[in-house]
């Protein structure tokens, strides 16, 4: 295929608007687009190699594996290898399983799938997964397996020209289940293969039917194609529904410009863009940690510049002495593709990264990375929010848990007590479970019956509900049905409410006529936590936090919006039927400067926290008793 300087302008487009994006995404909102607009130009390019092959009745798909083998495996091998040594000297032993985990998958193109199933309630932030920009190299990789073995298998039944014709009806029933599916299942239509197909078979729709156009409509063309790129960039945030239907804008803009065919236009053709796209994909592999390496070490706002610089200079590095290495592309024989180099590179890689993984992350008194001070504390709070649940947060309470476990929405019986008609019962989310212990201790001491429904993610409501990760809408549904009915068979004299955030979006008025309706308990709504943009562990190991041990600290990384939800709570209690209890008003101070500072530490110097939000033993049992045992009493014994 004749080179074409306007796609590869196109691929500068889209890791500039990525890079952007991840480095600082109020530089360009919708910059994740550039994905679908690599994903368009793969599907183009791939189209263009196997149709001729059908053409010329020579098309073999073992040449075809090797070939992108050969262009995606060893460069990535590379960025996997790097990011293993690295984590050897700096990463707990819980974060390099978690790296050798996403290093396996990643060279094993099922990273996609990974991490569509790490999108749970309790997993680490993406900005901890140092591989998670794999996930689109994996889409990739699975339509170069799917796509050749489905047109060979079509070739036999139908024309070329009806297998055109498919391929067009194909994409349009792709792009109307890929809108369905992300209102359906939003974290998988993000991640996973069949949401994204269409949007590399429309690409192969700009190969197998160009346009023939006049040059002043070229530039017409070209540059309605920019538009609906660059819009996509600016207007497009992560806040919409993706890919879904606004995934158009962009794959379409790139449709265009391909269709143009404009190969000398100074804007996708410049030196500029031609060299930037010839490095694209290295920029992309070796972009992300650099984000993540921000993130994880909180580092200065000046490091995004130098992240930036070292992403292109690692990403010319890598193409110039990595990606262009010529290997075989072909074998004489059938077992001659076994010596296919890079696939011995990435079996090294997987085997290697696997270790890791099963060892547990390697946790070895010669391991630099496991032994510090800093990993030592990282990992006892690691493990503790990853195994110790159970118990602390009452899972066994916990509707989604439960589901999980057995399919079906049924809570453990101990979760409600029956045989007393003035005891406690506690609804809400994961935030609701981490707060249980210290409340279970409290009310069995003083011979309350304390109940519990809860379900991770689900906010108390009165209705069934829409919740942004489609699983979540039906234990969600039924933990809050079954928390009406416990209400109803036990009578309880206290029910305390408990979520993560958005409190002050609820009705409260709805949920007390409601509750009154069926019962004469006080309500009791317990305000949210101090909350943190990433891991409160990560944070306070940083130099600035670590050297002091103070018990209040300043961080950029505090999520100001819970402290909005609860002065705008603090507000609305003061008319409502509703008793209110504000955690942020003891747990956060603000300096004679208007900064705010917030507790991390209990009296003992353990953390509140596990993890961004979610209490600690320690946390759960201080918060309790230094914070709501008084209030809370005094309204459970006045309503008594």
């Amino acid at each position: 295929m004749k080179f074409r300087k306007d796609i590869n302008g196109l691929r500068a487009f889209a890791v500039i608007a990525v890079v952007l994006f991840h480095f600082n995404a109020s530089w360009m909102p919708g910059g994740f687009a550039g994905v679908d607009v690599f994903f368009v130009i793969s599907g183009f390019l791939m189209t263009g190699i196997i149709f001729k092959g059908l053409e010329n009745n020579n098309f073999s798909v073992l040449n075809f594996y090797v070939a992108r083998a050969n262009r995606i495996i060893p460069a990535l091998a590379a960025l996997c290898l790097a990011l293993l040594v690295f984590g050897w000297f700096y990463l707990t032993p819980l974060e390099y399983k978690a790296l050798g985990k996403h290093a396996a998958s990643s060279v094993g193109f099922l990273s996609n799938v990974i991490y569509w199933r790490e999108a749970g309630y309790f997993d680490a932030a993406s900005h901890e997964k140092w591989l998670l920009h794999t996930w689109s190299l994996s889409v990739e990789w699975q339509f170069y397996i799917i796509y050749p073995l489905v047109l060979l298998v079509l070739k036999r039944v139908f024309s070329l020209k009806t297998l055109k014709s498919l391929i067009i009806a194909a994409t349009v029933v792709g792009f109307i289940f890929s809108v369905y599916a992300t209102y359906k299942w939003p974290s998988a239509s993000y991640y996973l293969f069949p949401m994204r197909a269409w949007e590399m078979m429309l690409g192969g729709v700009a190969f197998l039917y160009p346009i023939k156009l006049q040059e002043n409509n070229k530039r017409l063309v070209e540059i309605l194609g920019l538009v609906l790129i660059v819009g996509s960039y600016v207007f497009i945030t992560g806040d919409d529904p993706w890919p879904g239907y606004l995934a158009l804008f962009p794959v379409l803009g790139t449709f265009l410009i391909i269709q143009a065919q404009r190969n000398e236009s100074i804007i996708t053709g410049n030196i500029l863009f031609q060299k930037l796209g010839a490095w694209s994909y290295s920029i992309y592999l070796w972009h992300w940690p650099f984000v993540v390496a921000i993130y994880t070490f909180s580092l200065p706002n000046q490091y995004i510049y130098i992240g930036m610089a070292l992403s292109v200079l690692l990403g010319y590095l890598s193409y110039k002495y990595i990606e262009r290495i010529r290997f075989p592309r072909s074998f004489p024989t059938l077992l001659g593709y076994l010596k296919c180099k890079p696939i011995h590179i990435s079996l090294i890689i997987l085997i290697g990264s696997t270790a890791v993984f099963y060892s547990g992350g390697s946790p070895l008194s010669f391991r630099p990375g496991a032994i510090s001070e800093r990993a030592v504390f990282i990992d006892y709070y690691a493990k503790q929010e990853k195994e110790n649940k159970y118990e602390d947060y009452w899972l066994k309470c916990d509707m989604y848990s439960a589901h999980n476990k057995s399919k079906e929405y049924n809570l453990d019986s101990s979760c409600i007590n029956t045989s007393s008609s003035d005891g406690v019962l506690l609804w809400g989310d994961s935030h609701a479970q981490a707060l249980s212990l210290g409340l279970r201790e409290l009310f069995q001491e003083r011979n309350i019956g304390f109940s519990q429904v809860t379900s991770s993610g689900c906010r108390p409501s009165l209705k069934p509900d829409i919740y942004e990760r489609a699983e979540l809408s039906e234990p969600c549904n039924y933990a809050n049905k079954k928390a009406l009915d416990t209400i109803n068979q036990i009578h309880p004299k206290l029910i305390i409410i408990a979520q993560k955030d958005q409190h002050d979006k609820q009705d409260w008025k709805e949920l007390s006529t409601k509750i009154s309706k069926i019962s004469d308990a006080e309500l009791l709504v317990i305000g949210p936590v101090s909350q943190w943009e990433k891991s409160l562990p990560s944070i306070v190991v940083q130099p600035n936090h670590w050297k002091t041990k103070e018990l209040f600290i300043e961080d950029k990384n505090l999520n100001n919006d819970v402290i909005l939800t609860d002065q705008a709570m603090r507000s609305l209690a003061e008319e409502s039927e509703f008793q209110y209890i504000s955690l942020i008003s003891k747990l956060c101070i603000k300096n004679t400067d208007e900064n705010i500072k917030c507790r991390v530490y209990t009296n003992d110097q353990k953390l509140i926290q596990t993890d961004y939000g979610h209490l600690s033993r320690e946390g759960s049992r201080f918060i309790v008793r230094n914070i709501i045992e008084k209030p809370l009493l005094n309204i459970y014994y006045t309503n008594k």
